[in-house]
This record gives C-alpha cells, structure tokens and sequence, in this order.
C-alpha cells in the first residue's frame, strides 16, 4: 500500500512536468494543424468534410493519454535509466527531423542518430577537451540507448494496437494520378498521438520505499526512484490504392507489432552487451524505414481498387452522419442499380436518382460481389448522392501528388501537391 500511494504521489508531480514541459504542447498543436490541413484537403476535393477538427483532436488527445499510461504500466516492469537533459535532446533532435520530413516526427529516428551518435564519441580518443568545448556530448555519452530503444518498442507496440483498432477509421479518401496517368482512388491511412510516459528511473534521495518487484533491466533503484514525465509523438502514416482501409490497419498493426517485439529484443541484448548498441540503434531506423518501403514496393505490384467498372460505380467514401452512412453504404462497394436502372457513369447515377425524387432504392455489389438491396426516402437537405464519394473518374478537376514533404510544405494553408488536371501545379 505505501509503494502505491508513493506512486500516486510521483504521478502527480510527474503530470505536473507533463504540462509544463513545452514540447507536449508541440505535439498537440501539430495534431491540430495535422487535421486542419486534412479538413482543408477534403473541402477541395470532395466539397465537403469527414473529419471534425474538434472531435478527432479531442480524440486523438485522449487516446494518447489512455495509450500513454498503458505503456507507462508495462515500463514500470522494464526498468529504463533516462535523465530529463536526454528527453530535451530528443525532442531537438526530433524538430530538426521533423523540419525535413514530417514522417521522422517518430521517435525511433532521434533515439537512432542519437545511439548512433554515442558510438561514434566512444571511438574518439580525448573525449575530456571536447566535452569541456561542447557540453551537449556528455549528454550523449552517458544516454542509456537500451533504456531508449526500449521506450521506442513499448511504443510502437502501441501504436500498432491504436492504429488495429483506430486506423480504419482515420482514413481518408484521396484522387490519385496512377502508373499510365489515369485517375484512381486511393487510402491514406494517418494517424498521430501524443503520448505522455511516466517513466520509473532511478534517483538519489527520490524515496526511501523499496519497489516490490525486479525490472527487466534492473535499474539501480536501491538508493531511490521517481517517476519522470516523458511526452512522446507516435504515428503513421500509410497510402494503400489496393486494400480496404480495415485490411490495410490490419496490415500495418502486424507489422509494427513485430518492429517492436525485434527492437524490444535488440534493447533487451544491448543492454546486457554493449556491443548491440550500435545494431539497435540501426535498427531502430533501418527497420522503420524498411516498414514504408515495403509497404510503397507491394502497392506498386498491385492493381488499383477504387476504379470504376462495367458492374458499376465504384464507392471510395461515405459523408459522416449522410443517408448513404444511415443504410449501410460502405467503402469498397459498388453501386449497380438505381431505382431498376443500371448505372454505368455519374450521368447514369444522377439521372436515376431524378426518376424519383422522394424514394431511392439501390442495388449495390459488396466485397464478395453479392447484392444487396438498400432504399431510403429522400427529404430536403439531404446530402448530394446520399453523401456517396465516388472513386474519380478522368474528368476530376483534382488530384493529389503523393511525396515526402516538409514539415512547412506539409502544414502551410495551400496544399503543396494539389494539381489540377491539366498537369499545372496549383501552388
């Protein structure tokens, strides 16, 4: 009961670190921005929005703090040796990154360069006249990169449970430009949380009551321990023009939860032998990286899904709250008929929606290409196309260019990538 209550006391006092730490604002506000961008981008292709700004930050705010003491829970039992100077270092580290690519905002790319760069000091000879030149090196030195690697596994398992159980549902629609210069539709599957860790370490005079129970790592907390506040970014981001949005989470999930559990190993390793440092540390973004890759390369080798076809129009999104949401329309289907017409175009489906005004009855080709049967009436106000988003046909006025950007060319209020369909930029 006293460990409890001492613990109780330490997360207090880290919370309050939590939020006087900077950096956790950072990351909030870039989650805001994140979907101000994306709310924009949606209003220009499809003239509506999917998303709510408030709601998916509030959301996105609490799950990272549900995440976040989850994860605290399980490194309470690892045992991790991180000093507050080395939560400060990263985060630099990490808005330098993320000023290059907006994807390095993962911290597996920090702790990386900064294990990386550990090694390398430790090749130097007369480390003691540079340390006195920069201070910074000392930091890098005496990081623990086993205790770090281990906090970036913990947290892409995380991430691969958030994004199983979340991804399918942050996707977004997009009008793509495809291999032969057709318009296809695609996914983009992306998600961001912050994540506040309170990180058991070890600290001299932090409390006199021993902890019941031995950590992985078996960090020195003889002499004292504290829980220290570590805000941290997760995140992904994935573009599938083959898979349903569910199927590709899915995807995604597995393959982050087997990053972690061979980061989690390699740190575990490097912890107990200090020559793994160096590979975990690789890993740490050679994996990563390896995670995108090889999610381009198979999307590559696939043929596009959200197409239309001789059987129909193919269903790439539906308007929240919209009619089409109400009975059942789904992502991935196909729309066959309209009120008995057969329905090959937009000027098809436009029509047979007019052959009755108050009354819509739909046939509609599901994954396994069953039919079913759908209707509803159809009242003032209600959405264009029953808040159907249709797959783009060659007549889209836009789509959009897929490529790594900066953070500022990611968050500015034009969308860099936007093209109109004459192959002139629209900057």
């Amino acid at each position: 009961m006293d460990v409890l209550i001492q613990l109780l006391e330490r997360l207090l006092h880290a919370v309050g670190q939590l939020f006087a730490n900077p950096f956790y604002y950072i990351g909030v506000l870039f989650i805001v921005l994140h979907y101000r961008k994306q709310i924009q981008m949606e209003r220009k292709l499809f003239h509506t929005r999917l998303h709510s700004l408030l709601n998916e930050t509030w959301r996105t705010v609490f799950w990272g703090w549900i995440g976040g003491l989850c994860a605290s829970v399980l490194l309470l039992f690892v045992g991790v040796n991180i000093q507050f100077d080395v939560v400060i270092l990263l985060w630099v580290i990490t808005v330098i990154l993320v000023l290059l690519r907006v994807r390095f905002l993962c911290l597996a790319y920090a702790v990386g360069i900064l294990g990386v760069a550990q090694v390398i000091l430790s090749w130097i000879p007369d480390m003691a006249s540079l340390k006195e030149t920069l201070p910074m090196l000392d930091i890098v030195r005496h990081a623990d990169i086993p205790s770090l690697l281990a906090i970036v596994a913990v947290l892409h398992l995380l991430e691969g449970m958030l994004t199983h159980f979340q991804g399918a549902r942050m996707a977004t629609p997009l009008f793509l430009e495809g291999k032969r210069g057709q318009i296809i539709g695609g996914q983009q599957l992306q998600g961001f949380w912050p994540v506040p860790l309170f990180l058991l370490v070890p600290l001299t005079g932090g409390s006199d009551i021993s902890l019941p129970w031995t950590t992985l790592f078996g960090a020195n907390l003889a002499s004292g321990w504290t829980l220290l506040a570590f805000p941290a970014m997760i995140g992904f981001t994935e573009l599938t023009i083959s898979k349903l949005p569910r199927k590709q989470a899915r995807s995604s999930a597995n393959l982050l939860y087997l990053y972690g559990i061979i980061l989690l190993a390699a740190a575990v390793a490097a912890h107990f032998w200090s020559a793994i440092v160096l590979l975990g540390a690789l890993l740490s973004i050679v994996l990563h990286e390896g995670l995108i890759r090889y999610n381009q390369w198979m999307e590559e080798k696939q043929i596009p899904f959200y197409v239309h076809s001789t059987r129909g129009l193919m269903v790439l999104s539906v308007v929240p709250n919209s009619p089409a949401q109400e009975i059942g329309i789904q992502t991935g289907e196909i729309i066959h008929k309209v009120n008995g017409y057969k329905i090959k175009t937009k000027s098809d489906l436009h029509l047979a929606m007019g052959l009755n005004s108050a009354f819509c009855k739909l046939e509609i080709l599901n994954e396994e290409g069953e039919v079913r049967f759908l209707q509803r009436a159809i009242f003032n106000g209600d959405h264009h196309q029953l808040g159907i988003i249709l797959a783009p046909d060659q007549e889209a006025l836009y789509f959009t260019e897929h490529r790594p950007v900066h953070l500022f060319s990611y968050l500015r209020g034009k969308l860099t990538g936007l093209l109109k369909n004459d192959s002139t930029k629209s900057m």
